[in-house]
């Protein structure tokens, strides 16, 4: 079994394979690996799944409960058109650019029931980096931009929800939502590691390791 699989089977299943009737968004489908594990619990729990790519992903199922929407992920006023008022699973992985993932979470976070779950692929820039066998810039920078964004938001929305990830292979966000408030907006984390306070603490160390 591939690590992207292994993740999803680890990390991700276990938490909504028992929801009943359960109504999954994913976005990104790609070669329907994530497609065909949502499915099958939809398919056992008598629930729905609504895929959304911009290429033709059509032929990956052929059944009822799966629903294939060819658009671009942030389409909001047209993908809301064909789900029900509240979904419980919203899957992201589809455009890993950190503003892109923040657009699509604030923009879908309404439609997830409380109790429901926001899952986001690629948080982990450790694979990445360049003495890894994946070695990639683009996807070093914006796996690592992602994961800060994902903290600045839940630095404001602590109350709201949960979050926990998993560094499996690329890593996985989860979110877990508490109650049907607003995502509060938020600003960049008030970090400390270019203080002054930081900078002469580190030459201190320094100095006294020398």
């Amino acid at each position: 079994m591939d690590e992207y699989s292994l993740k999803l089977d680890k990390f991700l299943i276990p938490l909504i394979s028992k929801i009943s009737n359960p109504i999954i968004l994913e976005l990104g489908v790609e070669n329907g690996r994530s497609t065909k594990k949502f499915f099958q619990i939809c398919k056992a729990n008598n629930g729905k799944l609504f895929s959304v790519d911009i290429k033709d992903c059509s032929k990956i199922l052929n059944d009822s409960n799966w629903n294939f929407l060819k658009s671009r992920d942030d389409n909001f006023e047209y993908i809301n058109s064909k789900l029900p008022e509240k979904i419980d699973v919203l899957f992201i992985d589809s455009l890993h650019e950190a503003n892109h993932v923040k657009k699509l979470i604030y923009g879908y976070y309404p439609k997830i029931r409380k109790e429901g779950y926001i899952f986001i692929d690629d948080i982990s820039h450790l694979p990445y980096l360049k003495d890894q066998p994946r070695n990639n810039f683009y996807c070093e920078i914006n796996n690592k931009e992602t994961f800060k964004i994902l903290l600045s938001i839940y630095s404001k929305n602590i109350e709201n929800f949960e979050l926990n990830f998993s560094f499996m292979s690329s890593g996985l966000a989860i979110i877990k939502k508490l109650n049907d408030n607003n995502l509060l907006p938020f600003d960049n984390l008030q970090e400390r590691n270019q203080s002054l306070k930081n900078i002469l603490r580190k030459i201190w160390k320094k100095l006294k390791k020398d």
